[in-house]
């Protein structure tokens, strides 16, 4: 049976933990890495009543958007929710694990799941992060380049947007006098060598840079490979917050409140005034946006699709957008469409549920 760190690095692959926030806590909160999965439960929030519903369908695994346990606990005396959520998990050995901030900052992430709801197309990140990435430079023999190099893009080398396998190259003379405690495969020991070589360089995630040099130094045939890297304060255009992209069609103001509503499955609705003219390109934030806003303004977006905006917020639109606060539940609650889905293609020897206890705390009277 697959264990907890496998179904762990799966996720990952999708949302690597060096994406979350510096103020969040994701990945394995409870529970021990090597148990075998006897059952997934996916849900948006970690309460009593979910770990209930974890032990009712034989799951030992709850895969969360938020974590249960995000600031630090001094205490496990059941006094609150989360303490009594834990002791609960704990009691009867299922495992918690969230994929939160690290899966908003990823293309393909509940923000693309936001947009794929309202069928937005050529969609962006909307606020790229920068210096998530750095620049290798290595030098090989002219006739091991292309090997080295396959090895570089297998562990995750040379992506740039929708374009992989990218590099540059150049050719150059490499030289080097082996000393008496050397290995050369090229020259011989206490002989000045000149070599025919390619400078190469790659850009990669700079987060996985402990593989790629892994991968740089089995797949390298000098027993000294000389490389240097680089952070790069470039953007990198499949990592950041938010989304944007462009309706279908253009629609006008209550069209598109009315298709908003239906797509997001939504009750309320609350907004700043709308354009006057055909709504097209919209931005959207799972959860709190509000700091995305200047962002999605830059991006020519007629409106913007987040939560948690407070009164004073609104008027910062200053009839430049439109901002659609849709509620905190209701713009992330098909990231457990978008989790269950990423784990159902990979995992068949275990269940993948999707939660049914409704977590959201907010109700309203209409």
């Amino acid at each position: 049976m697959p264990q907890i760190r496998q179904l762990a690095a799966h996720i990952e692959a999708l949302a690597p933990l060096a994406y979350q926030e510096s103020y969040d806590n994701v990945g394995l909160l409870v529970g021990d890495p090597t148990t075998d999965i006897k059952g997934a439960l996916v849900t948006l929030d970690v309460t009593e009543a979910v770990v209930d519903e974890a032990i009712a369908k034989g799951c030992n695994v709850i895969v969360a958007h938020h974590p249960v346990v995000f600031k630090g606990l001094k205490k496990l005396n059941g006094k609150t929710y989360v303490e009594r959520t834990v002791i609960k998990a704990i009691r009867n050995d299922i495992a918690i694990y969230a994929a939160h901030t690290n899966l908003d900052n990823v293309a393909g992430g509940v923000n693309f799941k936001i947009a794929e709801k309202l069928k937005l197309t050529n969609v962006q990140i909307l606020a790229p992060k920068t210096q998530v990435l750095s620049k290798l430079v290595t030098f090989v023999p002219i006739n091991d380049t292309q090997r080295v190099l396959d090895a570089l893009y297998a562990a995750g080398a040379g992506q740039i947007g929708d374009y992989k396998n990218c590099s540059f190259r150049v050719s150059g003379t490499g030289t080097f006098q082996p000393g008496e405690n050397a290995q050369p495969v090229i020259g011989e020991i206490g002989e000045y060598h000149e070599e025919p070589e390619n400078r190469i360089e790659v850009i990669i995630p700079t987060h996985q840079q402990g593989q790629l040099l892994t991968a740089l130094r089995q797949a390298h045939r000098y027993d000294e490979v000389a490389y240097y890297l680089t952070p790069l304060d470039n953007q990198h255009q499949e990592v950041g917050s938010g989304a944007v992209g462009d309706l279908p069609e253009p629609l006008t103001g209550t069209a598109w409140l009315s298709y908003l509503k239906e797509h997001m499955s939504l009750n309320l609705i609350r907004y700043t005034a709308l354009p006057d003219r055909p709504i097209s390109r919209i931005a959207v934030c799972g959860g709190v946006g509000s700091f995305l806003l200047p962002d999605a303004i830059r991006a020519g977006a007629d409106v913007f699709v987040t939560a948690d905006y407070k009164y004073h917020e609104f008027f910062d639109a200053e009839e430049r957008i439109s901002i659609c606060d849709i509620g905190h539940y209701e713009s992330e609650v098909y990231t457990k469409d978008l989790i269950c889905g990423h784990l159902a293609k990979k995992f068949t020897t275990f269940a993948v549920i999707l939660s049914e206890t409704d977590t959201n705390p907010v109700r309203y009277f209409i």
